[in-house]
């Protein structure tokens, strides 16, 4: 199979974090247990990282919707952590670009995820409930196609991209989603899995708490004990299980 050609602000990118990791004596460690990668990772500081897509930005601010997307796909293939988790900081730099994007170029992205971190940056604060609605068509049919995918990271996908937007809007067709995709998930036992169902349930307090109590009700003997636990401790006190406020 011929390798892909890196894309020329692929390289950029590379070439500045491999800089940042020289004048900061980061080395380049294999893989990370706490955030689930195998990958190659430079841990570099937030601070250290933020400048450099700051200036990438300052540099390329006219991006276009082709070279951006090239841009993406071929970090998507990158062979370190960094490099893949830059998708979802240029995904947060660029939201005129991202907002034009086909959701199915996830479908691409995720299949290379390795770990909660690199699924997350993609998919927990990108996204908007405006972006999702206005595509509504298609993103219904492409997180209900993840729900029933093979690779671990669709699936949790099909959950933890819901998260925003079920804080953002109260449109029922969001909740629908969300209560439909967990009710196909609920029986995993993968953490990536019981994780996010927890965090979804938690996500549809704001505007759907009714109806939330009443599935949880409902459902308490096949939701994974985690999301019960957590999301009752949520509701209760506002806080997630494990930071409730002291009185």
């Amino acid at each position: 199979m011929k390798t892909p050609v890196m894309h020329a602000y692929h390289k950029e990118i590379l070439e500045q974090i491999k800089q940042c990791a020289a004048e900061t004596n980061t080395p380049l460690q294999q893989g990370n247990r706490y955030v689930g990668t195998g990958k190659p990772i430079y841990l570099l500081k937030a601070a250290v990282i933020g400048e450099i897509f700051r200036e990438f930005k300052d540099r390329h601010a006219d991006l276009k919707q082709k070279e951006f997307v090239a841009l993406l796909d071929s970090l998507a293939l990158g062979r370190t952590y960094n490099e893949y988790v830059s998708i979802g900081i240029l995904l947060g730099k660029y939201p005129q670009l991202r907002a034009a994007l086909d959701p199915h170029c996830l479908d691409r992205w995720l299949e290379h995820a390795q770990g909660w971190a690199e699924n997350d940056v993609i998919c927990q604060f990108n996204f908007s409930a405006e972006e999702m609605l206005a595509d509504w068509k298609t993103w219904k049919s492409l997180l209900t196609a993840f729900t029933k995918d093979a690779n671990v990271h669709k699936r949790r996908a099909s959950l933890v991209l819901l998260t925003k937007p079920l804080r953002e809007s109260d449109d029922v067709r969001l909740a629908k989603l969300a209560f439909a995709n967990v009710d196909k998930l609920k029986h995993e036992k993968d953490i990536l899995i019981t994780k996010a169902v927890s965090w979804v349930l938690r996500s549809l307090i704001k505007h759907h708490r009714t109806d939330l109590e009443a599935y949880l009700e409902a459902n308490a003997d096949s939701l994974p004990k985690i999301a019960i636990r957590e999301t009752r401790v949520k509701l209760k006190t506002g806080t997630k299980a494990g930071r409730v406020r002291r009185e």
